[in-house]
């Protein structure tokens, strides 16, 4: 099909208006999946020079435009750049006591990040084809972060034993963030559609942490970010996985245009269009589980069926997996769905 992107339409999604073209969107596709769709191989070449990570970011670009997305997603992580081990996947992080969290580095976070991240946000904005604009920016949120520097596991004795540390380790987060984000908006913010940053806050039955906590220690510090996305002019895309009903309402008075990752066993997605459609825009739709299980056949009909109601229900709504696209999602699969948007898209009125 003839396919020329259009940012503008993503806009629509975000502003909570119905685009006049439905638009594609995930939060991350594998660069292993999109080297197998493009028959080209590239993903090494990010961590390389600068010419290396300019012909990443070409590939990385056409990938999204030939699967006609409108949009290009993606963002460099605060974790990664982050001294000491990272606890996020389990342990202990590298802040632990009153005393390490003296002693880290705090006030060089910034440069340490930016040395990292510039030159790929460069790059990318630079290969950008015509019509297209980025969603993401600067990756990681707030909580998400104190996984990291302290341990999953380890915050809630943080929590109990030392409150005001506790205390100081979101704020300090806060205000890594934001010095980082105050940077990004001018620098990048003209050529992203959306600014996102992902925190999942929650598993399939509950939040992962209490309400309170993540109301008095997390949300202010949302605020922040949000505050300056919108004040560069930007829109802001809040990814988090996980049962997070119980907080929704306090994180969609905190500004956000749009939310994204959804999971049958926790919701249907009409849940979320009934319970917050006339409010924010709403991304995504179809489980992992369902593209990594049925045929492409039947992900094919069901994302017709679906993809069509979603469209009609809801204001705002880009149509894409409930999470993301990884390498153990068939990609014959993930191309069904593709394809099932595509023929949605000849089907508007």
């Amino acid at each position: 099909m003839i396919f020329s992107p259009d940012y503008r339409h993503f806009v629509d999604v975000m502003q909570n208006r119905r685009p006049a073209r439905l638009p594609l969107y995930e939060h991350i596709v594998s660069s292993k999946s999109m080297e197998k769709i493009l028959d080209a191989r590239f993903a090494d070449l990010e961590r390389g020079d600068a010419k290396d990570q300019s012909e990443y970011f070409r590939q990385h670009c056409h990938f999204f435009e030939k699967m006609t997305y409108d949009t290009v997603s993606y963002e460099v992580c605060i974790g990664g750049t982050l001294p000491g081990h990272m606890a996020i996947c389990g342990g202990q992080g590298p802040i632990q006591s009153r005393a390490d969290f003296d002693a880290y580095p705090w006030d060089d976070l910034p440069r340490l990040y930016w040395s990292h991240a510039r030159p790929r946000l460069d790059a990318l904005v630079a290969a950008l084809p015509p019509g297209m604009k980025a969603v993401g920016g600067v990756g990681n949120g707030v909580f998400e972060l104190a996984e990291s520097l302290v341990g999953m596991e380890y915050l809630p004795f943080m929590e109990v034993d030392d409150p005001d540390l506790y205390a100081d380790m979101f704020r300090a987060i806060g205000k890594l963030m934001s010095a980082i984000w105050t940077e990004f908006m001018p620098r990048y913010g003209a050529s992203f559609a959306a600014c996102r940053f992902g925190d999942d806050l929650g598993f399939k039955s509950s939040l992962l942490t209490n309400p309170t906590t993540v109301r008095q220690h997390i949300l202010p510090q949302y605020r922040r970010v949000i505050d300056i996305v919108h004040g560069g002019g930007g829109l802001f895309l809040w990814h988090s996985c996980g049962c997070i009903f119980e907080i929704m309402g306090d994180v969609m008075a905190l500004g956000i245009n749009a939310k994204h990752s959804n999971e049958d066993s926790i919701a249907p997605f009409d849940r979320w269009i009934n319970d917050y459609g006339d409010k924010i825009g709403l991304l995504g739709g179809f489980d992992m589980d369902f593209l990594c299980v049925n045929t492409p056949d039947t992900i094919f009909d069901k994302v017709l069926e679906l993809g069509r109601r979603f469209r009609k229900s809801a204001k705002g709504y880009a149509l894409g997996s409930g999470n993301s696209i990884p390498d153990y999602v068939p990609i014959e699969n993930y191309l069904a769905m593709i394809r099932a948007a595509q023929v949605l898209r000849t089907q508007d009125a």
